[in-house]
């Protein structure tokens, strides 16, 4: 993965709300490009998720978990 599909994914990943990304983060397929400790991506995903209130009842319940 280049630098410029990086970028894209990172401003995919700002422009999603915390519902989303706690829904993918629960129920994406093993190995999402967002998810591999191999790709900067895991990184910047986990850091922007717990910038926008991370995990909790609220969200957990949100998205189906509970």
């Amino acid at each position: 993965m280049d630098e410029s599909e990086i970028e894209k994914h990172k401003k995919i990943i700002d422009d999603m709300s915390r519902a989303e990304m706690a829904r993918l983060w629960r129920f994406a397929p093993s190995g999402h490009i967002y998810f591999r400790s191999d790709i900067p991506l895991h990184d910047y995903f986990r850091k922007k998720f717990i910038e926008k209130g991370g995990w909790n009842s609220g969200i957990s319940k949100q998205i189906g978990l509970s």
